[in-house]
């Protein structure tokens, strides 16, 4: 049984639905422009809070050479910067560009878009599309959960 008491999904509906996400994740990315989902997912992340590398790196559940590299790749393109921190000379603040908050908008429009055309073939859309905000919300609290664990 599941939280809201209906059965549990059998393997081949859960399956069905990791190969859903995983292959909507994908349709995604293409409609990301020229930000790999790991450079969106850095900068959504940064410009929702996170200053510093190791808490990006917690928050995604990133290994930190990845999110250095993500980091690189965007620094690199002026979509975010890296900062010093007054009063402490071995770290380093991220923060968002203007070109980098434009760019995370057009990712946003597109990807939404790009949604908006999967969503125009399930059968219902509106519950679809609540169900993969909830999902949303779950993720959130897992990572809050495990932020909490490890602290």
């Amino acid at each position: 049984m599941t939280r809201a008491g209906s059965p549990a999904p059998d393997d081949a509906a859960r399956a069905r639905a990791v190969r859903g996400l995983a292959l909507a994740a994908r349709s995604l990315e293409q409609a990301a422009g020229d930000l790999t989902l790991a450079q969106y997912r850095v900068l959504a992340f940064v410009a929702a809070g996170a200053e510093r590398s190791s808490l990006v790196a917690r928050g995604l559940a990133l290994a930190k050479p990845t999110v250095t590299a993500a980091v690189d790749g965007l620094v690199e393109r002026t979509l975010l910067t890296r900062e010093a921190v007054a009063g402490d000379r071995r770290s380093l603040r991220l923060a968002v560009t203007p070109a980098g908050e434009a760019a995370l908008r057009d990712a946003e429009r597109s990807m939404s878009e790009r949604l908006d055309e999967i969503l125009a073939y399930a059968g219902d859309p509106e519950t679809l599309h609540a169900a993969l905000c909830s999902l949303d919300d779950a993720v959130a609290a897992r990572m809050q959960a495990r932020r909490r664990v490890r602290t």
